[in-house]
């Protein structure tokens, strides 16, 4: 059974940004990657809006809904984001941990010692039906602490795994992954998957991790897409999902 693919949009808001008024559209982007084959839409709105803001949340929520493909919405526990996870009733809400500064996610939730300050947020949003998921480090030992905070589902982060993947080390993240997997099944929860995965990488997970339900990728894919553009960039991915190789562009 083939991955489902979430494309993280955020890069396209942040080249928006960058220049002022609507172009790049993450609007026109989302509709262009639902034709190529993407199961759903992915946004991390930020506390500063240096990329994705309020009114894209609102945005791709709609288009999301309207071509019936899930939305995810991912982010820190700052009250004004679970709200608006609530009101519009999002599809996923991923929680992910948050320090100052950083440039891009790069740690999980530290369990047991953040449990309560996970379950204040996630329980009310489970009750309006919202599925949830947290954002956690490869740690297979930690897996089973994950479904005392209330999560439907774990995100892992695979950033190790990315980081290994020319390294004698590559064999060795693969099965600490696969062992997250498989403790995550045990404890009752889904698996997802995010960071640093590309055309390179991910057709081995999609293979070997016959417990993923899902990954979430933005970085990677967009930048293949200035190569190679959008939608045959979203097709590649959906490919790769499925645990077939594909040609990534020669950047890496």
């Amino acid at each position: 059974m083939a991955i489902n693919l979430s494309v993280n949009l955020n890069k396209v808001a942040l080249l928006r940004n960058s220049r002022g008024a609507n172009n790049p559209s993450p609007r026109v982007a989302a509709h262009a990657c639902i034709d190529a084959g993407a199961s759903g839409l992915t946004l991390h709105w930020r506390a500063d809006n240096r990329h994705t803001r309020e009114g894209d949340v609102r945005d791709l929520r709609a288009i999301a809904a309207e071509r019936g493909v899930e939305f995810n919405l991912e982010g820190d526990e700052r009250p004004e984001l679970s709200a608006l996870a609530a009101e519009l009733r999002v599809d996923q809400f991923t929680l992910v941990p948050v320090r100052p500064g950083e440039i891009t996610s790069d740690h999980g939730w530290e369990l047991p010692a953040q449990t309560e300050q996970i379950r204040r947020v996630l329980a009310p949003l489970a009750e309006r039906g919202v599925r949830t998921a947290i954002f956690m480090d490869p740690v297979p030992e930690a897996m089973a602490r994950a479904a005392a905070t209330g999560a439907h589902r774990v995100e892992l982060y695979t950033e190790p795994y990315a980081a290994a993947w020319t390294t004698p080390r590559r064999h060795d993240e693969l099965e600490r992954f696969k062992a997250c997997a498989r403790a995550l099944a045990a404890a009752g929860l889904g698996v997802n998957a995010g960071h640093d995965l590309n055309l390179d990488n991910l057709p081995v997970l999609a293979r070997e991790v016959p417990e993923l339900l899902e990954v979430s990728i933005g970085h990677a894919l967009l930048a293949d897409a200035l190569y190679l553009g959008l939608v045959p960039t979203v097709q590649a991915y959906v490919r790769a999902c499925r645990g077939e190789e594909t040609a990534a562009p020669v950047t890496r």
